[in-house]
């Protein structure tokens, strides 16, 4: 997603997501946000006044929203959507992304957690907030597809932290596998959630 054609304010959110899901919240400073985003360094003050709390609550909210859209655009992709078929298109974002770009990017909402969850309660609540949006559209797709309600939700909530983990290894590894791994193991027991009784 380019920065360029959004307004400055929402360049600068944009931009404080990617240098976030790149270099983590303590290394992501305003100066850089601005650079990135090609703004006025003193525009940071006006468009959030809450300074770098603000930033990084409202980077996190743009990206659980983002992930959550992405959902849509996964299943239209589909032509027969399935559940195995949904997580194997978020996974593939993914792949696509270290197999073209390296590994030098991973989730902001992961990041800011990691980093902020136990000393910012506002951003613990915003990346909170970012994972329950995220999972109530990968829930609500499940739940198109025919997995029973009691179920869907507890998927969901499988399929975001598989990826979460398998994202965080891929890193580390500066490998797919775990990314690959998950995909292929994870998709039976998904399908076969399709029109169950929502046993476990």
């Amino acid at each position: 997603m380019a920065v360029s054609g959004r307004g400055p304010r929402e360049r600068m959110v944009f931009s404080a997501a990617q240098l976030i899901r790149r270099d983590g919240v303590a290394a992501t400073g305003m100066r850089e946000v601005a650079a990135h985003a090609r703004a006025p360094r003193g525009s940071l003050q006006h468009y959030f006044p809450g300074g770098k709390e603000q930033l990084v609550n409202e980077a996190v909210d743009w990206a659980g929203r983002y992930a959550a859209r992405r959902v849509d655009r996964f299943l239209a992709a589909l032509a027969e959507p399935t559940p195995a078929g949904l997580f194997a298109q978020m996974v593939r974002q993914w792949t696509d992304e270290y197999e073209a770009a390296g590994f030098g990017g991973g989730c902001p909402v992961a990041a800011a957690t990691v980093d902020r969850a136990g000393s910012v309660a506002s951003t613990r609540e915003a990346a909170s907030a970012a994972f329950t949006h995220w999972t109530g559209a990968v829930a609500r797709a499940l739940s198109g597809m025919g997995v029973p309600e009691e179920r869907a939700e507890p998927l969901a909530t499988l399929m975001i932290s598989s990826l979460e983990g398998a994202i965080l290894m891929a890193r580390a590894e500066r490998d797919v596998r775990a990314l690959t791994a998950v995909s292929r193991e994870l998709g039976p027991l998904l399908d076969a959630a399709v029109g169950g009784t929502g046993a476990r």
